[in-house]
């Protein structure tokens, strides 16, 4: 069962987002010490923060240093603390945490009751100070919804569950949906939409050549029951979706890779997931 971080990831739960790019995402505490605790995480769903490659805990750390200045500029304190527990929600996380005293930082203290308006105020707030920019949606930073503003299809949820690419590793696909302008998206336009950096590399693949490793019965995933979920995703996305195509974003040894097409409402949805190719 996905962690409930998770939820909030693929936007099946509520958050009040700070910050967010490809890989990790950063939102209010919703039961917090102190007002503006910041959680901070990555989108890649495991439990302990140091089984983490040591380029992804590496960026974790860079993207939760621009955070903290953020905290730091919105929300009135000394400094920003930091905290690695791990013992609470099976996804690793880091705490930012906005402090007057030692205190304030004890996780023995009661938890406070933050009012809806207030972390809505507190959310904008800090997503406005992030160093280099939030990522998020102007009309959405601090929103509970989704960043990305569209809600994610249940039965491509459905299609997408428990699934995995494999590379020279595996990660989880994420069902995904942005609320984009219409018309064809040029590059600078889609990687702003996904919240990628502005200078990333982006190709494009046709969907049944990304998964043909994976749709075969003879395959990478020696399980044809598999294989099968793969070719029933594939038919779902070129039946539902229209003009859908594989963007690879980034370069090695980890590429992100979003396959999305168009809904009826204009909607962009699909699924995205990581390659490791070195």
């Amino acid at each position: 069962m996905p962690s409930i971080f998770s939820r909030i990831v693929s936007g099946e739960l509520p958050a009040y987002k700070v910050a967010e790019d490809g890989r990790h995402l950063a939102f209010l505490d919703i039961t917090p010490l102190v007002e503006g605790h910041v959680l901070v995480i990555p989108k890649k769903e495991i439990d302990y923060i140091f089984d983490l490659p040591a380029d992804e805990l590496a960026a974790l750390h860079v993207f939760a240093q621009r955070v903290a200045k953020g905290v730091k500029a919105a929300v009135p304190c000394k400094r920003i603390g930091v905290a690695v527990i791990g013992l609470e929600v099976p996804h690793a996380h880091i705490h930012l945490l906005p402090l007057q005293t030692v205190q304030d930082i004890n996780f023995a203290n009661p938890k406070i009751k933050v009012p809806e308006a207030r972390m809505q105020e507190l959310a904008a707030a800090i997503a406005a100070k992030v160093d280099g920019g939030s990522g998020l949606s102007e009309t959405k930073a601090g929103a509970k919804p989704a960043a990305s503003g569209a809600a994610v299809p249940p039965e491509l949820k459905k299609q997408v569950e428990g699934l995995h690419f494999l590379s020279e590793s595996d990660a989880p696909l994420e069902a995904v949906a942005y609320a984009a302008p219409g018309g064809e998206l040029s590059n600078a336009a889609l990687l702003k939409l996904l919240g990628e950096p502005a200078d990333a590399n982006v190709e494009t693949v046709e969907l049944t050549q990304f998964l043909r490793n994976h749709t075969a019965d003879d395959g990478v995933l020696g399980d044809v029951a598999l294989s099968n979920r793969y070719k029933a995703l594939q038919m779902f996305m070129k039946q539902e979706l229209d003009g859908v195509q594989v963007y690879r974003v980034g370069k090695g040894p980890q590429i992100h890779a979003y396959a999305l097409g168009r809904m009826l409402d204009g909607t962009l949805a699909g699924f995205k997931t990581v390659l490791t190719e070195t």
